[in-house]
């Protein structure tokens, strides 16, 4: 009698296929804010959260992401300081800022640091919707 190998494939179980929607890590000390991007693009991204720049550092070290929303001004390690990690370790993550602060100079440093845009909070919802696919758009097409 022949030894018969069954294999069986379980498609569920492949990485590339466990998790297909885009990976977005919120960064952004008030909860309020972490809260309206939750409610807003929780339906179609999977969501990561941090609060401030070191546990962004920490998740983006730690896992995948697609795209990055990083508030300018945090505690501890502060939006700007994150991103120019961010844009030394993965140049080619987009991240695109957050903030209260509409000053254009904050703006223009961040675009220097490489961030891929700017969204003044508050943000309109289809503000927020629009910004996300531009960015993960232009990441794909690179």
């Amino acid at each position: 009698m022949k030894n018969r190998i069954y294999i069986y494939f379980n498609p569920i179980r492949r990485p590339e296929m466990a998790n297909p929607r885009p990976r977005i890590l919120v960064c952004d000390d008030e909860e309020g804010i972490r809260e309206s991007v939750a409610l807003i693009l929780g339906d179609d991204y999977d969501l990561a959260m941090a609060t401030n720049g070191d546990e962004a550092i920490q998740k983006i070290q730690q896992g995948d992401f697609d795209l990055v929303l990083l508030d300018i001004q945090m505690p501890r390690v502060g939006g700007l300081q994150a991103l120019e990690w961010i844009k030394k370790t993965e140049p080619d993550l987009p991240v695109v800022m957050l903030t209260a602060y509409q000053s254009v100079e904050v703006a223009k440093q961040a675009l220097k640091l490489g961030a891929t845009d700017y969204i003044p909070k508050p943000f309109e919802r289809e503000e927020l919707l629009e910004q996300v696919k531009k960015a993960l758009r232009s990441a794909t097409a690179k």
